[in-house]
């Protein structure tokens, strides 16, 4: 093993970033014939130290990708060690007979690592969780002619380029042009800019726990009182009382009348002597 390789053991982007890039530079290229020897000894003989020349010649590889994500406004060392990783699992899963470099194979594995991390991490709130708004969120910017907000032409086009729907590109870009919003106020923000922060003019006063905790326990009340009253009522008051007003299609007075062979109003009487009864035991 070559003086480079052993000092690259122990760097990480995180610890001394420049070091690192650096560092990356000097592991020497695997010439086609090295780079298939190597992945066959991984791959038939799961030979581990095989599979570590392979990564470790890749390394600045990983840094060429990671630094193209530089827009995106978080850590390149994030980046770096999140590509790094993809690196390992495509390293793993290389099958030297498919007659392919690892540099080819490996790109979509730390591609797609480093998009689950800034896709994790760009915003307080995931801002792309469907196929399509995935799709949109790494390409929008770069399809975008101008820093304005897109023409329905330009999202038309946008939109036939990528297979996505209109309303999916104009709702990706209003996306990524917000910002978050830190939901208390910060603690050195004077007295007036603090009086607009979400936490005070987002409060739910509904939401208070002892509020509904004693309306929950109001209505269990009610509901038990009314369903003892009902109970109470004679057979047929019980009936006009639910056909009146707890079935979901609710019987006029005169359709009552028939079934029982009464008068509409002696029907309505029935109705408000039972509805009385009903009130007195609920308040009693």
């Amino acid at each position: 093993m070559n003086k480079a390789l052993q000092a690259m053991e122990w760097m990480t982007p995180g610890a001394n970033l420049n070091a690192y890039i650096q560092g990356t530079a000097t592991v020497p290229i695997l010439s086609i014939e090295e780079e298939k020897s190597l992945g066959e000894s991984l791959y038939y003989e799961e030979d581990l130290d095989a599979a570590r020349r392979l990564v470790m010649s890749h390394l600045r590889f990983v840094v060429h990708i990671a630094r193209s994500y530089n827009g995106y406004g978080l850590p390149l060392a994030d980046l770096i060690q999140e590509g790094n990783v993809g690196l390992m699992k495509a390293v793993r899963r290389f099958n030297p007979e498919k007659g392919v470099r690892v540099v080819s194979f490996a790109v979509h594995w730390i591609k797609a690592e480093i998009h689950e991390f800034i896709l994790r991490n760009w915003r307080i709130v995931k801002i792309a969780t469907t196929k399509s708004q995935r799709k949109l969120f790494f390409n929008l910017r770069s399809a975008k002619k101008q820093l304005q907000w897109l023409t329905a032409d330009e999202a038309k086009a946008v939109a036939d380029d990528l297979g996505v729907e209109i309303k999916d590109v104009m709702e990706m870009e209003m996306r990524l042009t917000a910002r978050d919003s830190a939901f208390d106020a910060p603690a050195d923000e004077d007295d007036e800019k603090a009086a607009y922060a979400p936490v005070y003019f987002l409060e739910d006063k509904a939401a208070d726990p002892a509020q509904q905790a004693e309306n929950e326990d109001f209505e269990g009340d009610n509901n038990m009182r009314l369903a003892k009253a009902v109970k109470a009522l004679d057979e047929r008051s019980q009936a006009i009382l639910q056909r009146r007003w707890l079935d979901d299609k609710k019987a006029t007075l005169h359709q009552l009348a028939d079934e029982y062979g009464v008068s509409a109003e002696r029907i309505r009487q029935l109705e408000k002597n039972a509805m009385k009864k009903v009130r007195v035991a609920m308040e009693a």
